[in-house]
């Protein structure tokens, strides 16, 4: 996420024409948005952590259910 934050305040800054960025060459403004679609679309899913973060995510919702359930107030739906 570092590098999509990198990425977007690179652009601006050329964009706007700001400092030693107005200089660069827009391939190495745009890079970073490079790279990191290369990790959010890559690297994530080779080691399976998009996977990962969803099967946690339903663990949570799990977790809230039963505790939600255990401590559910009588009477009460």
């Amino acid at each position: 996420m570092y590098m999509v934050w990198l990425g977007t305040a690179l652009v601006v800054m050329k964009w706007l024409e700001i400092g030693p960025v107005a200089d660069l060459s827009w391939w190495w403004t745009l890079a970073p948005l490079g790279i990191a679609l290369a990790w959010f679309e890559g690297v994530e899913k080779l080691f399976g952590r998009d996977r990962r973060q969803v099967e946690m995510a339903d663990f949570e919702k799990q977790a809230r259910e039963r505790v939600a359930q255990t401590f559910k107030v009588p009477g009460k739906r």
